[in-house]
């Protein structure tokens, strides 16, 4: 049974014996420490841990086109201060993996909209021309297939900025509910281009949001019910015409307000569970949301730091969820620079070696 085939297998409740193994990647300084640790420089690292990415995305081109020219204000060895795509001014760290400071924005409120609207439109410039070839590469990967259907409020954040966003929400949520719309039409398109080139569909839709932080989510349930949802009941309804039965949603952060709205709203795959200070509990979602509830991720990256007792702990607590189905065991994010090369290949080998 390939990858793809034991992964539909638990993700639909059928027969499986064992998880995935699935390497997403770590951070940068993770990588160096890795490579100072002894594995090789010039091996992809899905080859050298002998695992697969957690799905193989498909996509056309989602975000702004054209995209607004970068622009650089400032640069020296340690940052550069620029214009990005997106429109947003920002410094950037060279030597460090960290949040970038942002500093303006070129969408700031309701009448900026325009602007932005008219780069979220389906156009044929947005389709690559090696797509046929992309897709001819996820089929014969092995691992699963996702569909990309873009970011409803993640890339609104973005470009505004949590508190311009903030003001919107509650100034013009008309125009809120139209940047949505905007986005999930596209994203419709989207899926619309590429299903049907594809010999059998895909195994879920997939959107990006980072939309909740340590606290809660940066939009209200009720807003979220009123602006967002409609816009991906209209993703879902485009993947069932294709047959395809999953929509994913990766957010960091405590979604725990979020997650019966989301699912409501046809979102069926949670992705990917951090567990923060916040102590979020897969276990706890599926007892409190049924088998309708998938997840993917859900054991603390924090586990990989401290050996194998605390790996072995974290994997012990998460098995129950393994033998129900819906879930797919990896890290809540990117790998630590505190995780060594020999607790990182530990933890493959304990999911490797695990019969459920």
């Amino acid at each position: 049974m390939i990858p793809r085939e034991l992964w539909q297998n638990i993700m639909h409740y059928g027969d499986f014996d064992r998880m995935p193994i699935i390497h997403w990647m770590g951070w940068e300084e993770t990588r160096a420490r890795w490579l100072d640790e002894g594995m090789p420089c010039d091996v992809e690292e899905h080859e050298y841990f002998d695992a697969i990415p957690p799905w193989f995305n498909v996509s056309v081109e989602l975000e702004l086109l054209p995209p607004f020219d970068e622009e650089t204000f400032d640069e020296t060895e340690e940052y550069r201060v620029f214009r990005d795509s997106g429109g947003v001014v920002r410094q950037e760290w060279k030597k460090k993996s960290c949040i970038p400071h942002y500093i303006d924005f070129t969408l700031k409120e309701a009448r900026d909209w325009d602007e932005y609207k008219k780069r979220l439109q389906p156009d044929p410039k947005r389709i690559p021309e090696n797509l046929d070839e992309q897709l001819a590469r996820a089929e014969a990967s092995g691992a699963p297939i996702s569909v990309w259907t873009g970011s409803l409020m993640g890339w609104i954040r973005n470009w505004m900025g949590v508190v311009n966003m903030s003001y919107l929400l509650y100034d013009a949520r008309d125009v809120y509910t139209d940047m949505v719309n905007t986005v999930a039409e596209l994203g419709c398109w989207a899926i619309d281009q590429i299903v049907p080139r594809m010999k059998s569909p895909p195994d879920m839709g997939h959107c990006w949001e980072d939309i909740c932080g340590k606290n809660g989510p940066l939009v209200s349930p009720d807003i979220f019910d009123e602006c967002v949802a409609p816009g991906y009941r209209k993703i879902r309804e485009k993947l069932e015409h294709y047959g395809i039965k999953l929509l994913s949603i990766d957010s960091d952060g405590d979604i725990s307000r979020l997650v019966k709205h989301w699912l409501d709203a046809g979102v069926n795959v949670q992705f990917p569970i951090e567990i923060g200070t916040w102590n979020a509990d897969p276990m706890e979602f599926r007892k409190k949301y049924g088998q309708e509830l998938r997840i993917i991720g859900g054991l603390n990256k924090l586990a990989l730091e401290k050996g194998p007792a605390e790996i072995d702990a974290e994997i012990e607590r998460r098995i129950p969820l393994m033998k129900d189905g819906g879930f797919v065991v990896m890290p809540d994010h990117l790998i630590t620079p505190g995780t060594s090369l020999t607790n990182y290949k530990y933890y493959l080998d304990r999911i490797r070696t695990l019969k459920l």
